[in-house]
Formats: C-alpha cells, sequence, structure tokens
C-alpha cells in the first residue's frame, strides 16, 4: 500500500476543515531552510522559535541538548509543535557536531548567527544551497565548536546601543526574510510530490484516535482483498 493510498483511508476520520487544512498549508512547508537550536535553556525562547518556524513554513527543527534539556511553553507553541519534526541529539559524546555532521551530510550549509560576520545578512545569503541556521544560548550564543564547524557566519543589522537581539526575534527576523526572498525566487524549496504525501500522512497520523491500530487494519484488508483477487 503506498502513502497515497493509506492517506486516502486515513482522512476518511478527520474533519473535511483539516482535510483542507493540509492541502493548503502542506504546499508551503519546506525543507530547504532549517533551524538548529544550540542548548536553549528558555523554555518560552525555543517555544517562540517553534512557533515562527511553524508560521513561515519551516518543517523540521533540529535542537542540540549539550548542558540544557529542550523544553516548550504551551502557553507560547499554541499547538505549533504537533505539526513541525523535532530533530534532538541529547545522546551522542558530542551533540553539537552530532548535529552538524548530519546536517551537512544532508547537503546543508550550517548558518552560524553571529555578529562575526562582516558582509553576509538574512537580505544577501545566498539561497541556492539548503540553510540551516544556527541559534545559541541566551547568554553567549553558540559555542565555539559550532562557531567553527559553520560553513559561513550571518549578521542581523543593528542601529542601537545594545549588542544583540532576543534569541526568538533573531530567529524570527532571519527566517521570515529569507523565506520571503525564497518565495519571490526561482529556487525550488518545496517538497516534490512523495514528500508532500508523506507529510499530509505524517500529520493525519496525529490527528486520528488509534491511528497506528486503524493503520494496521487498513493495511490487513488491503492485503486480503489482494489475495481474493
Amino acid at each position: 500500500m503506498t502513502d497515497q493510498q493509506l492517506y486516502e483511508q486515513l482522512v476518511q476520520f478527520i474533519s473535511p476543515n483539516k482535510r483542507d487544512l493540509f492541502d493548503r498549508i502542506a504546499p508551503t512547508r519546506t525543507r530547504h531552510v532549517t533551524v538548529v537550536l544550540e542548548d536553549i535553556y528558555q523554555s518560552q525562547n525555543a517555544s517562540a522559535v517553534v512557533r515562527t518556524s511553524d508560521l513561515v513554513g519551516l518543517q523540521d527543527i533540529h535542537v542540540v541538548e549539550n548542558r540544557n534539556a529542550y523544553q516548550l511553553n504551551p502557553d507560547v507553541t499554541l499547538g505549533s509543535s504537533k505539526w513541525v519534526d523535532v530533530h534532538r541529539y541529547r545522546t551522542h559524546a558530542d551533540n553539537t557536531m552530532a548535529c552538524v555532521e548530519a546536517l551537512k551530510k544532508k547537503g546543508y550549509r550550517v548558518i552560524a548567527t553571529s555578529p562575526r560576520s562582516e558582509h553576509i545578512t538574512p537580505d544577501t545569503i545566498d539561497l541556492d544551497q539548503p540553510m540551516a541556521f544556527c541559534f545559541g544560548t541566551e547568554l553567549t550564543g553558540l559555542s565555539d565548536a559550532l562557531m567553527d564547524a559553520a560553513d559561513g557566519h550571518l549578521r542581523i543589522p543593528m542601529y542601537g546601543f545594545t549588542e544583540s537581539y532576543n534569541i526568538s526575534v533573531s530567529a524570527a527576523i532571519t527566517l521570515y526574510t529569507v523565506m520571503q526572498r525564497l518565495r519571490a525566487s526561482d529556487v525550488q524549496w518545496q517538497l516534490d510530490e512523495e514528500a508532500l504525501i508523506a507529510l499530509k500522512l505524517s500529520w493525519a497520523r496525529k490527528m486520528v484516535h488509534s491511528a497506528s491500530h486503524l493503520e494496521e487494519r487498513i493495511r490487513r484488508d488491503a492485503a486480503q482483498r489482494s489475495q481474493e483477487m
């Protein structure tokens, strides 16, 4: 049974309104851009980044937990965490490098947000290659290891007396600007048809009560019908 066939069976147990939302939102999702959160310890900041990622159309978030555990505040996320895929790195000897290596293997440029960058900003960064924007702890920023391993550094222009934006604000400015540029570009940032169906299927599984048992029954019935033909 293909993902398409399974999805067509599962959506029968989902409201028409939710089905319409899946059809409308899935084509706006991207994996061309992703986010890395390294050791964020304030749940409201991590939650705000998750919510922003959902709103601008990112499907994946990567969370590095070396010292601080990843926690969310439901009053801030407003359910957005249900619709994005969170990849957690917390069991490796070096969680930061495990995350960096995984992203680079998938073809991402790892971009460290930092005042070090003199030229690259959200308005000027090249859009052609997939990008993973990294944001660090509230007080000290990204680790030296991640800064050194990054393929590039990006800064957000500032014109005031303070030295940095809040992490959730930094993420919002960066992601919104980059996604607006992508949507106006010729870059192929959208998911292909196979990935779209897989995404909608994953959402459907979250909506349907006892989805795994229902899916097992659907597959069993399909196999039985195939044998009887």
